[in-house]
C-alpha cells in the first residue's frame, strides 16, 4: 500500500464492500465513484494513486469494472486474501438476492401479476440501457473517428445478427493497434458439477439439469466474462447471442426479465448471469453461472496486479483496449434496438421507455431502482386495466 494511506484493518475493510455490494446501485460508475469518496477522499485507506492504477486495470482488462475495482483495491490492501474476501464481501449480497428473486419468479413467473409487473419493468430497462449507452459513448469515443467508426459498424452488427460476434470485438482491437503504430479460466471442482445434489437443487424452469448442462453454463459464462470491458452492460448483448440465440436456455421475454432483475438489485450488473443459471439449473445453476463469469476476474487481478503497472502505459496495449471498449460500446447500443424490438410491443411500454429515458436525463441524481419500481407498479395497473376491458 502506498505510504500516503491511512491503515485500516482487512475486516473494517472488507465489511465496507458488503455494504457497498448491499446498497450500491447506480451501475459501475456510479460503484466506482463511491469507492473513490469513501476509501480515498473521506477515510483515507487507499492512496489516490493505487485508486488511479486499480481504476486503469479494471478499464484494461476484461472483467466488469466494478467488481474488478474493487478484487483490486482489496489486492492492495490484504493481497491475495484481501482480493479474495472483498470480491466475496462485494458480490454475496446482490448475488443472494439474485437467488431470492430466481427461485419466485420459477415458482410464480406464470402468473399474471408477475408477468405485468415485468412487462412495465422490461420498458424502462431498454431505457436505463439506452441511457449507459450514451454516457459511455461520451466517456469512450471522445472525437476520435476511427474510434466512432469500430463503434458504428460494431452497433449495426449487433442489431442485425442480435447477437455479439465475438471476431469482431477482437478485429476491432488490433485495428487502431495497426492504425496507430504504423505512424483457460480456473474451473470450479470436479465434486459441484458431478455430485449427486437433490433435484431441486439443479431444477430450472425445463426440470432438473442434467451434469453436462452445469458444464456448459460455467464454460459459457467464463468466456462472457473474458468479454466483458468496462461496463457490465457490456456482458448483455454476448449473452443474448448464446441464451437466446444459441442454446434456446430463455425466451427472448424471459432474458429481458433476466436484464431487470440485474437493474432492480445493487452490486455488480452482472450479476444477472445468476439469474440466467437458476432459470436453466436451479440454485447449482445460478452458483456455477456466477463463478464461471467472477472466475476470470478474480484471476485477472490476482496474478496481473503484481506485474501490470509495467504495461499499463504502453501505447499498443491502450490502442488495443480502446478499439475493444468502443466495439462493446457499440455492441451495448445494438443490443437497445435488440431488446427495445421484443420489450416496446404497444403504446404503454413506449410510452414507459421514453418518460423513464426523460427523467434520466433531466433528473441525474435520481435512483435507478426507484424507476424500476415505478415501471413496474405502472405494468401492473396497465395490464389490469386491459383485463377489465
Amino acid at each position: 500500500m502506498s505510504a500516503t494511506s491511512q491503515p485500516a484493518t482487512l475486516r473494517a475493510f472488507v465489511l465496507y464492500f458488503l455494504k457497498l455490494g448491499t446498497l450500491g446501485f447506480g451501475g459501475p460508475i456510479a460503484l466506482a465513484g463511491h469507492m473513490q469518496r469513501d476509501l480515498v477522499d473521506e477515510r483515507g485507506w487507499i492512496s489516490r494513486e493505487d485508486y488511479k492504477q486499480g481504476l486503469a486495470l479494471a478499464q484494461l482488462a476484461p472483467g466488469p469494472l466494478a467488481a474488478q475495482l474493487a478484487m483490486y483495491l482489496g489486492w492492495v490492501r490484504g493481497r491475495v486474501l484481501g482480493a479474495t474476501l472483498v470480491g466475496m464481501a462485494f458480490v454475496a449480497p446482490s448475488l443472494l438476492m439474485v437467488f431470492a428473486l430466481a427461485a419466485l419468479y420459477v415458482r410464480f413467473g406464470g402468473l399474471a401479476w408477475m408477468q405485468a409487473l415485468f412487462y412495465g419493468i422490461g420498458a424502462a430497462v431498454i431505457a436505463i440501457i439506452a441511457r449507459s449507452a450514451t454516457k459511455l459513448v461520451g466517456m469512450t469515443l471522445g472525437r476520435d473517428r476511427l474510434l466512432w467508426g469500430l463503434f458504428a459498424v460494431s452497433l449495426v452488427v449487433t442489431a442485425w445478427t442480435a447477437s455479439e460476434v465475438v471476431w469482431l470485438f477482437v478485429a476491432s482491437g488490433f485495428v487502431p493497434v495497426v492504425a496507430r503504430l504504423r505512424t483457460r479460466p480456473a474451473s470450479p471442482s470436479q465434486a459441484l458439477l458431478v455430485t449427486p445434489w437433490p433435484a431441486w437443487l439443479v431444477a430450472g424452469l425445463s426440470g432438473v439439469a442434467p451434469v453436462a448442462v452445469l458444464w456448459k453454463v460455467f464454460w459459457y459464462f467464463a468466456a462472457a466474462g473474458l468479454f466483458v470491458f468496462g461496463s457490465g452492460l457490456a456482458i448483455v448483448p454476448f449473452l443474448h447471442g448464446g441464451v437466446v440465440e444459441q442454446y434456446h436456455w430463455l425466451t427472448e421475454r424471459q432474458f429481458l426479465d433476466a436484464v431487470a432483475v440485474s437493474m432492480i438489485t445493487p452490486g455488480p450488473v452482472v450479476i444477472t448471469v445468476a439469474f440466467i443459471g437458476y432459470l436453466v439449473a436451479g440454485p447449482v445453476g445460478a452458483a456455477v453461472a456466477a463463478l464461471g463469469v467472477f472466475a476470470p476476474v478474480y484471476l485477472v487481478v490476482v496474478l496481473a496486479a503484481p506485474h501490470y503497472r509495467r504495461v499499463a502505459e504502453n501505447p499498443a496495449i491502450k490502442a488495443f483496449v480502446n478499439g475493444v471498449t468502443a466495439a462493446a460500446t457499440g455492441a451495448i447500443a445494438g443490443a437497445v434496438l435488440v431488446l427495445g424490438r421484443r420489450a416496446l410491443i404497444d403504446l404503454p411500454t413506449v410510452l414507459v421507455c421514453a418518460v423513464t429515458l426523460v427523467l434520466l436525463l433531466r433528473f441525474k441524481r435520481i435512483p435507478e431502482p426507484l424507476l424500476i419500481a415505478g415501471s413496474g407498479l405502472v405494468g401492473l395497473l396497465a395490464k389490469g386495466a386491459l383485463v377489465v376491458h
